[in-house]
């Protein structure tokens, strides 16, 4: 009997020993995975935004996640190793910057959930089988960007009121651009205006495409150019534009900011810290077949009267009351 009583003490204080050092087990460290067809510095804003949304729910860098940055640097044919490479780390989730980064974890696993910050067209770029019920592994954001094309058009159109002639400069690989295009031309056609269309693949034909607008006697310009073509560029694409003496209205206002004239969309800040949402429903056992795709809810409105001067354009007084920002 003392026997049996020794083990049982001697097995309670085992159990009492061993409980605070499973208390003290670290819960799981979840990888995120971010796809990038840029480099860190062009998705400076992006970057923070999406970190400020994971704070916000709870996660702490180096605590309970752990992000593992993938870049191309401006090198998209280098996505899908970089997609592969997040593949055989394991990741819990991959966050894609935009459809270029996105087709190329689709094409790296069918398993791994995909969260794209972005996408103009999510449904036809085969992504989702619809907005509602992605179905799949991918899910995240879209971004209306074929609809706000007219809108663009139209403000081009308020700046210039005897506008007649726009060249849009468009990259025809980028998924979405023919959808793009379509739109566009669906809205010109109201308000009376030609279209000259310039593909801009690399930054060889950004120079090139300025020169056609201009021999095509384009009065502005409608920047429907992909981002991983035109970001790195966009101080270039500012400064060719007042040396044409072009008005250009562009989707971000990062080229705006850089120098560009005008700049109508969505507040991509505003989707990169929405997506932090997704990547939380998905690390707590969400299904991204699951979860319907988001569509843009902030959009913003920027003019630099700066550069409005240097190409000797005045910007309507009605028009300026509408700007969420004027650079000056």
């Amino acid at each position: 009997m003392k026997r049996k009583i020794t083990v049982l003490v001697l097995s309670a204080l085992l159990l009492a020993l061993c409980l605070p050092v499973q208390a003290q087990q670290p819960a799981k460290v979840a990888r995120i995975g971010v796809l990038a067809a840029l480099g860190p510095y062009d998705n400076a804003d992006r970057i923070e935004a999406f970190r400020q949304g994971l704070r916000e729910l709870g996660y702490v860098e180096g605590k309970n996640i752990v992000i593992e940055n993938r870049w191309a640097e401006g090198k998209v044919e280098r996505l899908s190793d970089l997609a592969i490479e997040l593949v055989r780390l394991k990741v819990d989730v991959i966050v894609t910057t935009g459809p270029i980064p996105t087709r190329a974890a689709k094409e790296a696993t069918s398993t791994i959930p995909i969260v794209m910050t972005q996408d103009s067209d999510p449904v036809g770029s085969g992504f989702v089988a619809s907005l509602a019920r992605p179905g799949g592994n991918i899910t995240g954001l879209s971004t209306l960007r074929p609809e706000l094309s007219g809108k663009q058009l139209e403000l081009l159109k308020e700046v210039i009121p005897k506008l007649s002639r726009v060249a849009v400069f468009g990259t025809s690989t980028h998924p979405g651009n023919a959808q793009i295009l379509r739109e566009v031309e669906f809205a010109a056609g109201g308000f009376g205006v030609k279209l000259q269309y310039l593909d801009v693949l690399s930054r060889k034909d950004i120079e090139t495409a300025f020169r056609g607008a201009g021999k095509g006697r384009a009065e502005a310009v409608l920047m429907m150019v992909a981002g991983g073509v035109s970001l790195p560029h966009r101080t270039e694409i500012a400064e060719l534009a007042v040396k044409n003496r072009l008005p250009a209205i562009h989707q971000n206002r990062i080229y705006v900011e850089a120098g560009g004239l005008m700049s109508y969309g969505v507040n991509f800040a505003d989707l990169d810290r929405r997506a932090a949402t997704y990547v939380d429903k998905i690390l707590k056992g969400a299904k991204p077949a699951d979860l319907p795709v988001e569509q843009p809810t902030k959009f913003e409105f920027i003019v630099n009267l700066k550069a409005a001067k240097q190409i000797g354009l005045t910007i309507p007084p009605n028009v300026l009351a509408r700007a969420d920002r004027v650079i000056k």
